[in-house]
């Protein structure tokens, strides 16, 4: 169904809210995406690392009401939220858990569905369609996350069912996998920087915001281009989906040589982002779990990395 139009509750992810006067302010100094560049009408994915540059989430940012809600893997959430709270205790801002709040929806190719919702598709990747209190956002091309309150649910969920057949997660984290967006997951916790996942190439990264924790790496890593790991797209021909954090092996190198970023099954086989050390990809001898491991193949991602361009935003 992957490859086809579908909707699928995205269960996987929570919401992080930080709203008050405050709140816009807080987060410019905490994460590597630009407040600024948000509004009403653009969304962004962005991080937040620690002071070595390691990240300790990743997210999509939407504006609302009085503030910003943060979708990041439900794992990350307490932890997360637990450490912002700790920085913003002068700010007027305040942060919680509204998972409960919202229900989401990842729809591919939903043009009909969106428009039976009177919500018009947004199309360009980070642009934004409110209606009603429903949140569209274009996250790769024809793909769209659906945010709705939480009492519009069962509402939305039944206007999407009489236009799409309903897919898996698995069905949405694969059209994630082939449109190259890295996520941190509860095991690759502060284990990437930014640049490691490509974020820098989907727009997740402001070389021109200033400070925020963990910039001094970020931009080091930008501007002297000393970057040796970075996200690729693979294929495995066995089923088994492998978990975020397995170690991928290079016999040639005789050790691991880069983890699992996210990974989906494909219905014969399974495809996967992973970082990866530029060395061993170049020498096409990748195996998952051990020096004896299924093999694994590279594929192409849909974007190029830039660093000229990159650090323009």
């Amino acid at each position: 169904m992957a490859d086809s139009a579908f909707f699928s509750p995205l269960s996987h992810e929570g919401i992080l809210a930080v709203r008050g006067s405050d709140a816009g302010k807080f987060l410019q100094g905490q994460l590597t995406c630009n407040i600024n560049y948000l509004s009403q009408e653009h969304a962004s994915l962005g991080a937040r690392c620690m002071v070595k540059g390691r990240m300790q989430s990743s997210f999509r940012i939407v504006p609302e009401g009085n503030g910003y809600l943060l979708a990041m893997a439900s794992e990350l959430l307490d932890a997360q939220l637990a450490d912002l709270k700790k920085y913003a205790v002068f700010s007027k801002a305040t942060l919680s858990d509204e998972s409960a709040a919202w229900a989401r929806f990842g729809l591919q190719g939903g043009d009909a569905a969106l428009l039976a919702l009177g919500v018009t598709p947004p199309t360009e990747a980070g642009a934004t369609v409110r209606h009603a209190g429903l949140i569209a956002i274009a996250v790769s091309a024809g793909r769209v996350e659906l945010w709705a309150p939480a009492e519009q649910s069962s509402a939305v969920s039944a206007t999407l069912a009489a236009s799409l057949p309903e897919g898996s997660l698995n069905d949405w984290l694969l059209g994630q996998v082939r449109a190259g967006i890295g996520q941190v997951m509860g095991p690759t916790r502060e284990l990437f920087i930014p640049q490691m996942i490509n974020l820098q190439a989907v727009d997740g990264v402001s070389f021109k915001k200033g400070c925020y924790t963990g910039q001094e790496i970020v931009a080091r890593m930008q501007y002297l281009g000393k970057l040796k790991r970075r996200q690729y797209r693979l294929a495995l021909d066995q089923q088994a989906i492998p978990a975020p954090g397995a170690e991928i092996f290079s016999p040639t190198h005789g050790s691991s040589v880069g983890e699992v970023v996210i990974a989906a099954s494909t219905g014969v086989g399974c495809e996967l982002l992973a970082v990866l050390s530029a060395d061993a990809v170049n020498d096409d001898n990748l195996h998952l779990g051990s020096l004896e491991g299924p093999r694994l193949h590279v594929l192409s991602l849909p974007y190029e990395l830039d660093r000229d361009r990159e650090i323009q935003r």
